[in-house]
């Protein structure tokens, strides 16, 4: 089969007697014999047995892991390509889920880096063992599978040098590893985060049970071994779930921030704190927003899904007040002391925009800008039923997926005009898309 467009997760996709077969590693205007893997009713996903015809996009991936890992999808297609393939899968999206006329709409070049490596500024890998060695890493696509990851070619360098000492910590010091299957042992996942201006870097053992054992023997041999690692947590995580963090965090050493700055912007990052994983191209898509927000200096502005108020915070100074809510009590905390710092007058709130908008709109108080930044399920439909009746001037969605993305415009468009989308690269080298669309409200 020819090989006809890539699909949202980068995947081929082509069609056998009429069903479309998703195929991962295939690139459109290939011709490749596929395997059937998995018949569905609708489609079927296949596998490359041959390529017959190679794309010119196609090129060797660097990483050793790659075709087992799960964590890249695009290693294997040049640069240039990568960014083309995000805009098309935005077009796409907004084809599936609207129905406006994509060719009437303004959807500009994906914006990229100039060096596409090396850029995420976390990991959280998970921890297992493996010949009687601590491993870490991340599970092999739909499997559960641990793939040990000892040198990440996306992630900073310095995370990939402290994950592998705090294996080795972990492993003198006998610490015992979390076995899913069996449901026995301590350490689960190690999340490590560094703070690239700064150098700044915090280290998360999130464990099964409520007690790490040699808790001050590891924290002291992290310090003596890493002195660039600022924070250590312990984070409790019983619960069988596919989410990272407990809900509770313990400081074992350090400060419980670390510091992070984007231009002249300083932000306090706590362990759960929500922070753009790749910097440069963060102050990109921030640079993005503010173009989008055109402040004058006397718009009331907020900042739904806030975070530690990152977004609301880079183009505070152009707005008379900004006020931000997030459901995560320690962002709204980091977002309070970021403001502070930056003399930038904000009021930040725990809970959803559904609850706080209503309520600041019976005190008087409306926005004339509404920026979201909403998890990949997209806003909360009580998000959206509120801002059709709020109707701010303009609203800016940041969006992590174009689905999403494209569901929630197409619920908006009989109150908003699309004015621009701009498609962002966040993460090279897989098939996430992230993107700036500015809604201006029509006419009354």
């Amino acid at each position: 089969m020819t090989i006809k467009r890539m699909g949202i997760n980068g995947e081929g996709v082509g069609y056998f007697k009429r069903q479309v077969v998703f195929v991962p590693g295939a690139l459109p205007g290939e011709e490749v014999v596929v395997e059937a893997v998995k018949v569905h009713p609708k489609f079927t996903e296949g596998r490359i047995k041959k390529i017959r015809k190679k794309s010119e996009h196609r090129i060797a991936p660097p990483c050793p892991v790659y075709d087992q890992c799960g964590g890249c999808q695009l290693q294997h297609v040049t640069y240039s390509q990568q960014l083309a393939a995000k805009r098309d899968i935005l077009i796409q999206s907004l084809e599936r889920y609207t129905k406006i006329p994509v060719e009437t709409l303004d959807i500009r070049e994906t914006i990229g880096m100039d060096d596409p490596w090396h850029y995420r500024n976390k990991s959280q890998f998970q921890v297992g063992q493996q010949d009687g060695m601590v491993i870490a890493g991340l599970y092999s696509l739909n499997s559960h599978k641990l793939i040990d990851i000892p040198d990440c070619i996306v992630q900073q360098p310095a995370l990939n040098e402290v994950l592998n000492k705090v294996k080795l910590i972990l492993q003198d010091f006998h610490i015992p590893i979390y076995d899913e299957k069996k449901n026995k042992g301590v350490v689960k996942t190690i999340v490590t985060r560094v703070g690239i201006a700064t150098g700044d870097i915090q280290v998360v053992i999130v464990t099964a049970t409520h007690e790490l054992p040699k808790k001050e023997l590891i924290a002291e041999e992290i310090q003596k071994r890493l002195p660039n690692v600022k924070s250590i947590i312990h984070n409790i995580n019983p619960k069988k779930t596919s989410l990272i963090f407990g809900d509770k965090s313990l400081p074992l050493a350090g400060s419980e921030t670390i510091e992070e700055r984007l231009g002249e912007h300083k932000y306090s990052l706590s362990a759960r704190a929500f922070f753009q994983l790749n910097p440069e191209q963060t102050v990109k898509l921030y640079n993005e927003v503010k173009k989008a927000a055109q402040l004058t200096g006397k718009e009331k502005v907020v900042d739904a899904y806030c975070g530690s108020g990152t977004i609301g915070l880079w183009i505070g100074e152009g707005a008379a007040e900004i006020r931000g809510m997030d459901v995560i009590e320690e962002s709204i905390k980091d977002a309070r002391e970021n403001a502070k710092a930056l003399k930038i007058k904000a009021v930040y709130e725990v809970g959803t925009a559904e609850q706080w908008l209503p309520k600041w709109l019976k005190e008087g108080w409306k926005p004339d800008v509404v920026i979201v930044d909403p998890p990949r399920t997209g806003c909360d439909q009580k998000l959206l039923d509120t801002i059709k009746k709020v109707k701010p001037e303009r609203f800016v969605y940041v969006s992590c997926n174009p689905s999403t993305l494209a569901k929630d415009i197409n619920q908006l468009s009989h109150f908003y005009n699309i004015d621009y989308i701009q498609p962002v690269d966040m993460f090279p080298q897989t098939a996430h898309v992230e993107s700036c669309a500015l809604l201006v409200r029509k006419d009354q």
